[in-house]
Order: C-alpha cells, then sequence, then structure tokens
C-alpha cells in the first residue's frame, strides 16, 4: 500500500486539517470564583438558587451513591443530596 494515505477506503492522499469557521473566542462557559463547601449543609433548593445566583450555568443533584459520568464541565456545580440536604458539593 503506498504511503501518501491512498489505498483501499482512502482513495486520496492526505488532506490538510482546516479551521474554517473557528473564532478566537470561547463558547464556554466561565468558571464562577466560588467555594464549593459553602454549599454543604445547604437545603438542596437553597443552593440550587445560591448556585445559579453566583453564574453556575449547570446545577446538578444527585443522590448518594449515584453512578454518574465524571468528565469536567466548566460551569457545572454538582450536589450530592440526601433527605434534601446537600452533603457533599463539587465543581465540574
Amino acid at each position: 500500500m503506498p504511503r501518501d494515505g491512498s489505498g483501499p477506503g482512502f482513495p486520496r492522499g492526505p488532506r490538510t486539517p482546516t479551521v474554517r469557521g473557528m473564532t478566537t473566542s470561547s463558547n464556554r462557559p466561565v468558571q464562577p470564583q466560588d467555594s464549593p463547601g459553602t454549599y454543604v449543609g445547604l437545603a438542596a433548593d437553597t443552593a440550587e438558587r445560591r448556585a445559579r445566583a453566583r453564574g453556575w450555568t449547570t446545577v446538578r443533584s444527585v443522590p448518594p451513591g449515584t453512578v454518574i459520568t465524571m468528565e469536567f464541565r466548566a460551569g457545572r456545580i454538582n450536589f450530592e443530596v440526601a433527605d434534601s440536604v446537600v452533603t457533599r458539593c463539587w465543581v465540574g
């Protein structure tokens, strides 16, 4: 097989990547400067209102032991909630 990228399933040589349409500005949410520990012990509804007021774009509340994805997302705050009270909090 030739080394130029041609062959079965690859009829053309390698292409140069393009960045057409990309801008220098980012549409990613801003990560608020906030301390997750301040939410522990609050009622879940109070914590959510406070988080949104402080600029968090995504507020996720889950019961203890819930299996969730752990990829980092700027602008997201996570609450572990038991009996309507935040027991754990982390960002991302």
